[in-house]
């Protein structure tokens, strides 16, 4: 289980729209495998080319539709899809990064940095631009990289939607939990 990256498959990209509490979000893909998941108000480098996420097609994706509906309702911790991955070597070891970090967690920038091989000191900046451009948002879980000081910085799609995620990740209080 979980998302394993793949070769991008010959065939026709299509695409289908999965309405959310956040707005409606567009799952990319051929065949079944996703090549793009794009929140509401996703900044237009992250969208891919015109005329790149084919046709709608609300029988595709099956697989990526159903996980992320049951992630959006809290009941799903993993996706278990196959994505291709498509950037520069650097920006694919960045993203390959980001599926090492579980559910519930945040990294900074530096830590995600040090996790791939570069020191945090010098490469931060390059890995949040990497990260930054990410086309497969919340199943490449770009929304978990956070501050070194542990802010809420930057995401594509506003950083309002990467708090409602966060919050989303976030563990239930017990009921009965008490200060004193």
């Amino acid at each position: 289980m979980g998302v394993r990256v793949v070769e991008r498959p010959d065939g026709p990209t299509v695409h289908t729209v999965v309405e959310s509490r956040m707005g409606p979000v567009t799952l990319i893909g051929v065949g079944e495998v996703l090549t793009g998941l794009l929140l509401p108000s996703t900044r237009e480098r992250n969208v891919t080319a015109s005329g790149a996420h084919g046709d709608r097609d609300d029988t595709a994706l099956t697989a990526a539709r159903s996980q992320l509906t049951e992630y959006l309702a809290g009941e799903r911790h993993e996706f278990d899809l196959d994505v291709a991955l498509q950037g520069s070597a650097f920006q694919v070891r960045v993203w390959e990064g980001l599926l090492r970090i579980p559910y519930g967690e945040t990294w900074s920038y530096g830590a995600l940095a040090a996790d791939i091989g570069y020191d945090p000191r010098t490469s931060s900046r390059a890995v949040g631009a990497a990260n930054g451009a990410n086309r497969i948002a919340v199943v490449v879980p770009c929304h978990r990289v956070i501050g070194a000081n542990g802010t809420l910085t930057g995401f594509a799609a506003g950083v309002d939607r990467k708090r409602f995620l966060l919050d989303l990740e976030r563990p239930p209080v017990a009921a009965d939990a008490t200060l004193f």
